[in-house]
């Protein structure tokens, strides 16, 4: 590992003091709804509420995390870079990046050699690379999944803390991995189905392994948990998995309650949890279950609130007041309501044919969805129940991927490509 500082990190002031907006510390957010509380642009291109442009050093289709006036992302180089010289898998190298919010210039980029072979280069790993994983940060640490190469701690300013391997097999498909891991208090909880079948519970500040869930039913499961606190005396680690959903208890990393739930194929959305029910995606038909958080053994039959189509087979939708939006592959945007199951509207949007495949989520703020395509732009649309198309924004000057779900902070929006990091945000007063 070597770490190259751009700049000199100084003093980390608090958001609060900065002026900043909220924090958002994980995949889809610090809260895991995938919601900011500020008013981001509607629009926006190259020459249009683009505040800074920052180069990468490599492709990725993880996202940006926020952390006072810092982000954080992970990249990739060295093997499988899109329309770069053909190297050698023995030369992959993972970058987590941190860059100034203020002005988009790197800090500092610390390298990671792989130092086992991952999958080649090839199939579904080509849509998505090296660099899938979120990065999950407690304020003190920043925590990264590497795949094969292990979980790694680093602190605020790029060193390395510990390392902890979760495996180095593969599945079937041989697609790589991509599920980001989640922290619920002291533990820090990584799916490591790709490399090893198994859900890690690792103790955040050691790297210690505390405990170890195997099950042949995490084949294909790409999603990152989802953490429902029950009620005071109960959290439960959602996991939705190839044919079943798990509820494990973080102290144990037992099952608290299990269901098949008629769904099987890959499992790539994440749960999502609101109150004391979780809603799950995926699978081959790309069904969407409710489910009532408060049972404990075999939940099959009594848990379900409702099952419906559509669903989402890929992205993870967003729950906004009362129903559940998202994008489908056939560019479809979709709302159902969250109560019933019951489809609100499907709506046509704008995005031609090339718009590419969605691996990124939704984001909603202000009464809006935000839906990143990989080569379509980005689709906005109102939060209500009939469709409303508000604007399909590109920029321009970047021809590459953009796969990483957005960051949402006051009002700002930070979106990944291949290619560069952008902050979108309307002018600074002057």
């Amino acid at each position: 590992m070597n770490r190259v500082t751009i700049a000199s990190v100084g003093l980390v002031l608090a958001w609060t003091t900065c002026g900043f907006g909220e924090d958002w510390t994980a995949f889809r957010g610090s809260d895991g709804q995938a919601s900011g509380q500020g008013n981001p642009p509607v629009k926006w291109s190259a020459a249009e509420n683009l505040r800074w442009t920052c180069p990468l050093p490599g492709p990725g289709a993880s996202s940006p995390i926020v952390l006072g006036d810092r982000l954080y992302v992970t990249c990739y180089s060295g093997y499988g870079v899109p329309d770069g010289p053909d190297g050698a898998i023995s030369e992959l190298k993972r970058h987590l990046v941190c860059v100034d919010r203020a002005t988009g210039k790197i800090v500092w980029n610390t390298v990671t050699a792989a130092d086992s072979p991952e999958d080649p280069y090839q199939s579904m790993l080509r849509e998505h690379g090296y660099a899938s994983h979120t990065p999950v940060t407690d304020g003190e640490r920043i925590y990264v999944f590497y795949g094969k190469t292990g979980v790694l701690a680093f602190d605020l300013d790029g060193r390395e803390l510990w390392r902890h391997n979760v495996g180095k097999e593969s599945s079937p498909m041989r697609w790589g991995s991509a599920a980001s891991p989640v922290l619920v208090g002291d533990l820090l909880v990584v799916n490591a189905s790709d490399e090893s079948l198994s859900l890690r519970g690792l103790n955040k500040k050691t790297g210690e392994e505390v405990w170890k869930a195997e099950g042949t039913n995490l084949e294909s499961a790409y999603g990152a948990p989802a953490i429902a606190k029950i009620s005071d005396e109960r959290t439960d680690i959602v996991v939705s998995g190839r044919q079943e959903a798990w509820g494990v208890n973080p102290a144990t990393g037992k099952l608290r309650w299990y269901g098949e739930f008629g769904r099987s194929g890959a499992a790539s959305p994440t749960p999502i949890v609101h109150g004391q029910t979780a809603y799950l995606f995926g699978g081959r038909g790309s069904s969407t279950v409710a489910l009532k958080l408060d049972g404990k053994g075999d939940v099959t039959n009594s848990s379900v609130v409702w099952k419906a189509q559509p669903g989402s087979y890929t992205s993870t939708p967003v729950l906004v007041d009362g129903r559940l939006y998202w994008l489908n592959d056939q560019r479809i945007a979709t709302c159902i309501d969250a109560a019933t199951g019951k489809t609100v509207f499907q709506g046509r949007t704008s995005l031609g044919r090339d718009s590419g495949k969605l691996y990124s989520s939704p984001v909603a703020a202000a009464g809006r969805i935000y839906q990143v395509t990989s080569r379509g732009g980005t689709i906005v649309f109102a939060a209500k129940p009939e469709y409303e198309e508000l604007a399909l924004n590109t920029i321009e000057t970047d021809d590459s991927d953009f796969n990483g779900t957005p960051a949402l902070s006051g009002d700002e929006m930070f979106l990944r490509s291949n290619k560069a990091l952008y902050c979108i945000a309307a002018p600074l007063a002057k």
